[in-house]
Formats: C-alpha cells, sequence, structure tokens
C-alpha cells in the first residue's frame, strides 16, 4: 500500500471518528433539550422551587449560581492574572517555576470531588464558614485557578516578542511595557479564557454539595444588608445552585413534578453553558478583529 492510499485511509478514518464524537454530543443536546424546553417559562425562571407541590421554579437557584460565579470570579481573576504575569514575564527558568508549573497541572487535573472534599473540611470547618457562599467561592477558585492561570500565561506568551521591545524601545519599565503593551494585546486570548472559565464554573455541582450547601431559603431582595441570612449579597448563606439541584431533584427530590423540573433546570442549564461558549468565541473573534484592524 503506497503512502498516498494509506493517508486517505488514515484521514477518513479520523473523520469518521470525528463524525460519531459530534453525533453522539448533538444527539445528548437535543435530548436534554427537547425534553427541557417546554418546560422553560417565565415564571419557571423568576419563581422559587416547591418541596411538595406541583409548579415550583428555579428563580433562587438561578440566581444563585450567577451570584456565586460572580463572586468566584472577583476572587479568582486577580489571583490568575498576577500568576500568569509572574510566570510569563517574570519568572525564571528554575526548579522553583518548574514546581510552580508542576503544581498547576496538578491542581488542574484534580476531580471536582475532591476540591469539595478538601473545600469542606478547610472553609466549612477549620475556618468555620459553614456551608455558605464563601465556602463555595472559595472552592471554586481552587478549582478555577489552574485553568484561568494558563490561559493567561499563554495569552501573555502569545504576544510577539517585539511588543515588549518596542515597549523598552519607547522608555517604558518593564512593568509598564507588560500593562500597557503585553496585556492590553493578550486581552481577546485572556477574556475568552474568563468566559469558558465561567461556564466551567456555572456548570459545577460536586464541590459545591459539600461547601455551598444543597438548600436555597427564601431571599428577601428588599433587604441588602449583608450580614443578613436572607440577603441576597450576603455571603454567609446558604446557596443551592442550579446544577445542585438539578442532582438534589434526581436523587431526592419529593415534588410531584420532580421529572418536568429537573428537564427544565437541565435544558436552562445547558443553554446557559452554550451560550457562556459561544459568547467566547464570538467576543474573542470581535476583539481580535478590532484590534489587528486598528
Amino acid at each position: 500500500m503506497d503512502a498516498k492510499k494509506s493517508d486517505k485511509i488514515a484521514t477518513g478514518i479520523l473523520y469518521v471518528i470525528s463524525g460519531i464524537i459530534v453525533l453522539i454530543l448533538a444527539a445528548l443536546l437535543l435530548y436534554i433539550l427537547v425534553r427541557g424546553v417546554p418546560h422553560i417559562s417565565w415564571a419557571f425562571l423568576t419563581e422559587p422551587s416547591k418541596a411538595y407541590q406541583v409548579g415550583g421554579g428555579i428563580g433562587i437557584q438561578l440566581f444563585n449560581s450567577l451570584y456565586l460565579l460572580f463572586i468566584t470570579m472577583i476572587i479568582s481573576f486577580p489571583i490568575s492574572l498576577g500568576a500568569g504575569i509572574y510566570l510569563s514575564e517574570y519568572a525564571p527558568k528554575n526548579w522553583l517555576t518548574d514546581i510552580i508549573r508542576t503544581s498547576i497541572e496538578i491542581l488542574s487535573s484534580l476531580p471536582s470531588v475532591v476540591v469539595g472534599l478538601f473545600g469542606f473540611l478547610i472553609f466549612v470547618i477549620q475556618f468555620q464558614y459553614g456551608f455558605s457562599i464563601i465556602s463555595g467561592a472559595l472552592a471554586l477558585t481552587l478549582f478555577n485557578l489552574p485553568l484561568l492561570t494558563r490561559n493567561v500565561e499563554e495569552s501573555l506568551r502569545a504576544v510577539h516578542y517585539t511588543q515588549r521591545e518596542a515597549g523598552l524601545a519607547l522608555g517604558l519599565s518593564r512593568w509598564e511595557t507588560v500593562t500597557k503593551v503585553v496585556v492590553p494585546e493578550a486581552l481577546p486570548g485572556i477574556l475568552t479564557g474568563i468566559i469558558l472559565s465561567s461556564g466551567r464554573i456555572f456548570g459545577e455541582a460536586a464541590a459545591l454539595i459539600y461547601t455551598a450547601g444543597q438548600s436555597a431559603p427564601a431571599l428577601d431582595f428588599t433587604n441588602w444588608n449583608p450580614l443578613s441570612v436572607s440577603s441576597p449579597i450576603s455571603i454567609f448563606r446558604q446557596a443551592e445552585t442550579l446544577a445542585v439541584h438539578i442532582w438534589k431533584v434526581n436523587t431526592e427530590g419529593t415534588m410531584p413534578d420532580g421529572a418536568a423540573v429537573s428537564a427544565g433546570a437541565s435544558a436552562v442549564l445547558i443553554i446557559a453553558v452554550l451560550l457562556f461558549n459561544f459568547g467566547a468565541r464570538a467576543i474573542g473573534k470581535r476583539l481580535h478583529k478590532k484590534m489587528t484592524s486598528a
């Protein structure tokens, strides 16, 4: 068999495998959406859930997911940005930076349930934060840091070295070159990584079962006291997220329409994650096009 024929056969096999994977993913997504979308309504998205009655919604769980995502990104992004800048621009090539990069790789490969158990032992019990938003956010920060740090580092490394040389040639210090030249040039890649990691956080459940809790107390949206457990902005209240709610409904749900609630919530979660992914691609391409044309 000649080389060209072997290449065609190998290419055909790869196309077939890729097609099978795409069909499986598409079938899974369509199955979830077809079952769940008919149950989605404004009332379903805004009303609180019900434990023993028909007609409950996911309003509080959806708000908890978005608020927990917001708190997590406030904590994790500055740390990831600083770590990425250090590893890309300042870190020398020695055993210490090798250990740091190896640690990042190890953290990125940890199962989310292990991160959740660690968060339970440290933040819930040791720090005595209890089952709360802050415990969940800190656990998700550990879960999110490796991916976001690596994304920032790779985005900065992708900036051509001539950009740095131009900044230094203009009399800028190294720090000014990084903050005023390199980081703005790497912004499309960094922003794409932020949105993708946000989708990953939004759909996380295992780490939050042990840290943020499995209950969604009623919220008083007129109460903006951060120390009150009924306040929506309190970080010390329990916060069952949408992904945890889906797990709970399917394992120990007591509502008569549990199957419909689970299907609708799953569809909302899938739609949100898809929006995060497509939004990341669209924003990244738009920023890159805008910067290249400037």
